[in-house]
């Protein structure tokens, strides 16, 4: 995260104090760099020029507008796993036609909205779906664009929870029925086969999974031409993961450059335009959570340093152990101890970080690093509280990009009964 620097002891994010967001915008809150996500989706652009590529972001990552906006100024086209996620890029100013829609339970609603919207290419995750589609779209004279996800059964090697490509996952048709697909597909009069999806899971830190499910692909392809089935476009998904806690992946152009080199040795898939759906390797390291010591408190096991975010701010660490590093944004002279980080809510897996080293007081601010993807995109209002305000940070100036929900407006569509 080399937009974060120390200045006279304290954490400064893109050249603006931490302890400055804290004041204005209060805590708990989410805060991007700009120069970091333009930067991230940068190097796959630079990696993939002169090539037939359409980098998509994966929505489900990080939705603010804003976040949307740069990504859509740059070039990018957009992944989408539900029509509200359509929606939030139309709004963004996205071009519906560099938008592809995945998703394992698309309503019958969201389908309609999304062919007349124009949407490039409906990953299609089950014959149900398929004929559902077909049927919508041959109804208002249209032919919907489609490609099918493949679950090709390769392990991503990460959390079984984000592991997306083996054969008990929910996700795609599975590797043995897709031929039969492909040919119940070309004879539906609503759909029109035009490629072939693939995507294995999330935060992967090596190749060998990418390349493992590229060469399935690949047979899958050689095997569609010779039935006479020709695709126009492969999606290989996403899933590069990001350092959280001193992994070390592949950078993105290394994973393209491996990817391109075995595309361009196979003339079933060379010369067809190539599809990636990245998320979390633009966004993840872009943000940080930003967060106040309420109280310091220690039993006969542990130290705990409560905080004002909480698992509802933040639900990785609950939902997935998943490690964040934690830092003051004041550095202290004084000795550190070992603290568990844990939220106001009343659960014990509320916590962000346990058995830290750290030096610090009640009233100091932390900084939850690495938290730009899944981090207020998953957040909830658990115990009626208010979800954080977003901050995007551009050189040297901090620009509000969601504004913090209000306890009147988590309650302002209920309604009592009558008397």
């Amino acid at each position: 995260m080399d937009w974060l620097e120390s200045r006279d002891g304290r954490l400064n994010a893109e050249g603006v104090c931490l302890d400055e967001v804290a004041e204005r915008f209060g805590t708990p809150v989410y805060v991007y760099s700009r120069a970091a996500i333009e930067g991230a989706y940068g190097e796959f652009a630079r990696a993939a020029r002169g090539r037939k590529v359409l980098i998509c972001y994966a929505m489900k990552a990080n939705s603010n507008l804003a976040v949307l906006d740069l990504l859509a100024r740059a070039g990018a086209g957009f992944d989408i796993v539900s029509g509200g996620e359509l929606q939030r890029a139309l709004a963004a100013g996205a071009d519906a036609s560099r938008v592809v829609f995945s998703g394992v339970g698309k309503s019958a609603a969201e389908l309609r909205m999304a062919l007349d919207a124009g949407v490039r290419c409906f990953n299609v995750e089950s014959r149900s779906e398929l004929r559902r589609l077909s049927t919508i779209a041959a109804a208002a004279g249209r032919r919907a664009p489609v490609s099918l996800r493949v679950n090709p059964d390769v392990d991503a090697g990460t959390h079984p929870y984000i592991s997306t490509g083996l054969r008990e996952s929910k996700f795609g048709i599975a590797h043995a029925e897709v031929l039969e697909a492909y040919r119940e597909a070309a004879g539906l009069p609503g759909i029109e086969v035009t490629g072939i999806d693939c995507h294995i899971g999330s935060q992967i830190t090596e190749l060998s999974p990418f390349i493992a499910a590229l060469e399935r692909i690949i047979e899958l392809v050689e095997r569609l031409a010779a039935d006479g089935i020709a695709l126009r476009h492969v999606d290989l998904g996403g899933g590069l993961g990001i350092d959280y806690a001193g992994e070390r992946p592949p950078t993105r152009t290394a994973l393209l450059e491996a990817i391109f080199a075995r595309v361009d040795a196979s003339p079933a898939v060379r010369g067809l335009e190539l599809m990636f759906e990245f998320g979390r390797s633009i966004v993840g390291n872009a943000g940080l959570l930003l967060t106040r010591v309420e109280y310091l408190k220690s039993n006969e096991a542990r130290n705990f340093a409560v905080v004002d975010a909480a698992m509802n701010d933040l639900m990785r660490p609950a939902l997935y152990e998943a490690f964040h590093r934690i830092v003051p944004v004041r550095q202290r002279g004084t000795a550190e101890a070992r603290w568990d980080v844990v939220g106001p809510v009343c659960e014990s897996g509320d916590w962000l970080g346990r058995d830290r080293a750290l030096a610090i007081e009640e009233e100091d601010l932390l900084a939850v690093l690495s938290a730009g993807a899944y981090g207020m995109s998953m957040s909830s209002n658990y115990n009626t509280r208010p979800r954080a305000a977003e901050v995007m940070v551009d050189r040297g100036a901090a620009h509000l990009i969601r504004e913090r929900e209000t306890v009147e407006s988590l309650y302002a569509l209920d309604r009592r009964l009558p008397d």
